[in-house]
């Protein structure tokens, strides 16, 4: 890992982005109502979905509805569900502070990367829309169905990147699974309440949770090993 420019060293971040750089939890609760009114199900607020939420996604709607949903009604839920994010996406931006946090940490000499479950192909042209993408060494999104874990998917990405190694790599994201996804390979997680989950959910995972991305970066270095 090379060094920032102050010399000290730093970890290496693998960004989440649904929830942890894209400030988009209302575009989601937006597209998961208007999905469920498709379906015939009560509407959800978003204390309620921070609770409940977890993946795989279909174990989000067996706690909604009492059930798993069979694996048509599952097709049906996940493609209502996107029809009607993606139209709300548009409109969501960056989590305040993002891509100047970013930028400074770059300046730093810290290196960047980005693994969402978000798929690959809408991924990529959207960082580049938010003018982010140059701060990343790499950038990751799913490829193959959705509403999965990211554990796999975070293996495949650390494999990929050159010169980082696990023990220091710290994953930042807003959910459960994002810990759950770093313990997999073996780095470290520190999880933001601005997303998807409430900060007692996140506090289960046993990492460090915090409520703003500069919390998170000096978390980061902390549960690293890295000391300022």
């Amino acid at each position: 890992m090379k060094p920032g420019h102050s010399g000290r060293r730093t970890a290496h971040i693998v960004w989440d982005w649904n929830g942890t750089l894209l400030h988009d939890i209302h575009a989601v609760i937006g597209a998961t109502n208007a999905a469920f009114a498709e379906l015939g199900l009560p509407p959800i607020t978003l204390e309620r979905y921070r609770e409940l939420y977890c993946v795989p996604v279909p174990r989000f709607y067996e706690r909604l509805i009492g059930r798993l949903p069979s694996e048509r009604e599952w097709e049906v839920m996940d493609e209502s569900f996107h029809r009607h994010y993606w139209l709300r996406a548009r409109d969501a931006g960056l989590v305040e502070g993002a891509a100047e946090l970013l930028a400074a940490q770059k300046a730093e000499g810290r290196t960047q990367s980005l693994c969402s479950l978000a798929p690959h192909d809408r991924l990529v042209p959207l960082v580049k829309t938010h003018g982010i993408d140059g701060h990343f060494v790499r950038v990751d999104g799913a490829t193959g169905p959705s509403g999965g874990v990211k554990a796999e998917q975070m293996a495949r990405h650390l494999l990929a990147l050159d010169q980082v190694q696990a023990e220091n790599t710290v994953v930042i994201g807003d959910a459960v699974d994002d810990a759950v996804a770093a313990a997999h390979v073996g780095a470290r997680a520190v999880l933001y309440t601005g997303g998807s989950h409430s900060r007692a959910s996140l506090e289960t995972a046993g990492v460090p949770v915090v409520d703003t991305l500069e919390e998170a970066i000096e978390a980061a270095d902390w549960a690293a090993g890295v000391r300022r």
